[in-house]
């Protein structure tokens, strides 16, 4: 099913993000993980890229199995930097073929920054989002930073960029994790002056270990609240209780999103399907499913 008829109501929705096993790993526990998670009636499933595209034929098998086997929307993410158009045509028959209805348009990492400036192909999302709607039936989302790209000048400009990938064809956005809700809030403020008018789908991530505290300010340039870095401080040496801590945390700014009218949320499960069934299961009267 397509994920902006999947947004089109008013219901609540909650997705979950993973990512495919690299090149030589075996398939069976990414496969275990989303079938677990499929039991957890999702909106629907990611499935990220791999680096430069490192992984991108096991987003597709990943992606397929989600769709065709769990009969679970999928939504696969797919980069354009490094890919020739000649590529992503590949890539994009081979989402088709598979029956996979959406697609997350990024841009993906830079690796060579003056290989990047000299190319002739698609060099940023908005191109991609535009290129996918021209030549495919696609539903294609977008992503975004409540807390501003780390490469953008100011929050206006990245907002403008926002609209841009709207004008291009964009169905809908995904936001980076945050975990200040009130941010979210002036955020959301802000893009619908904008005239940035598509769902947007608030990401949320269970910190259930403090080493990824760091890894998280790089890859969403997010601000860790002083009331977060105390749980971290409190139980850093205590697996356990930090596991448990992180998923209330992200409990609770979830039940403040629907109370305040967010009804589309995207939880980043880090491949730990107990996280995202534990969560399930403290709100299964919200979220109206028994576990």
């Amino acid at each position: 099913m397509r994920i902006d008829k999947i947004l089109s109501d008013d219901k609540l929705h909650i997705s979950f993000e993973v990512f495919p096993q690299k090149y030589g790993q075996p398939i069976e526990p990414i496969l275990n993980t989303v079938e677990e998670i499929s039991k957890l009636h999702p909106a629907f499933c990611s499935v990220t890229y791999g680096a430069n595209g490192g992984a991108s034929e096991n987003t597709v098998k990943v992606a397929s199995h989600i769709k065709n086997e769990l009969n679970t929307p999928t939504l696969a993410h797919l980069t354009c930097v490094g890919s020739s158009k000649d590529d992503l045509d590949e890539k994009l028959v081979q989402l088709k073929e598979n029956n996979i209805q959406n697609i997350l348009a990024l841009r993906g990492d830079i690796i060579d920054k003056e290989k990047f400036a000299n190319k002739e192909d698609l060099l940023y999302a908005s191109e991609l989002i535009e290129y996918i709607k021209s030549n495919y039936d696609f539903c294609v989302g977008a992503a975004c930073y409540p807390e501003v790209h780390p490469e953008s000048k100011n929050q206006n400009e990245d907002i403008n960029y926002l609209k841009l990938k709207q004008d291009m064809g964009a169905d809908f956005i995904t936001t980076q994790m945050f975990f200040d809700n009130s941010i979210f809030y002036n955020f959301m403020y802000k893009l619908r002056s904008a005239g940035v008018s598509i769902p947007v789908v608030a990401g949320i991530m269970p910190v259930t270990n403090v080493n990824q505290l760091k890894k998280i300010k790089e890859l969403s340039n997010a601000n860790i609240p002083s009331k977060f870095l105390s749980i971290a401080d409190k139980f850093q040496d205590d697996k356990d209780s930090m596991k448990q801590a992180g998923i209330i945390y992200a409990c609770n700014q979830i039940i403040d999103l629907i109370s305040n009218g967010v009804n589309n949320i995207h939880i980043y499960t880090m491949n730990n399907a107990s996280v995202a069934k534990q969560i399930m299961q403290n709100m299964s009267h919200i979220v109206n499913h028994k576990f």
